[in-house]
């Protein structure tokens, strides 16, 4: 009874995501905790080269958006997803399936660069078909996974 079910709900999501591509819907932001939120942007920063797009602080919460680009009036310029770091009480890093997920030209380098940054290596970077995958913790106990797709002769 479960396999079918789950068949069932797979198609039906397959079939969701298919509508909502035609609708037009993009990814806006991926928003992750962190006790503290600037700190966590500078190791944002220093790993990936991001560049603070806009601040957000209030009496008990702050937020800042990362984006890319080469300098930082090109991040604010760009029109891709924005990473969010927003206040949370703890950074006990719970919720594993939550996570960052960054596309890169080299998955070791990004990974050494990201734990001279302050990052955890969850595990050493590892081959999954043609894809590399590196994954790792930031300070703040986000998961990250770095995708290294195979490049294209």
């Amino acid at each position: 009874m479960k396999v079918p079910f789950r068949i069932m709900m797979a198609a039906c999501a397959l079939l969701a995501m298919a509508s909502v591509q035609a609708a037009g819907i993009t990814m806006n932001a991926v928003r992750v905790g962190a006790k503290d939120v600037a700190a966590t942007a500078k190791f944002y920063q220093a790993a990936f080269g991001m560049h603070e797009v806009q601040r957000i602080s209030m009496p008990n919460m702050l937020e800042i958006m990362l984006n890319f680009g080469a300098t930082p009036e090109a991040a604010k310029a760009s029109k891709g997803a924005q990473l969010v770091i927003m206040s949370r009480a703890a950074d006990d890093g719970r919720d594993t399936m939550a996570h960052v997920i960054f596309e890169v030209g080299d998955v070791q380098a990004v990974v050494k660069a990201a734990v001279a940054a302050g990052a955890k290596k969850e595990r050493e970077p590892f081959k999954f078909q043609d894809t590399w995958i590196g994954m790792l913790i930031d300070p703040a106990g986000n998961h990250i996974e770095l995708l290294q797709f195979p490049t294209s002769k």
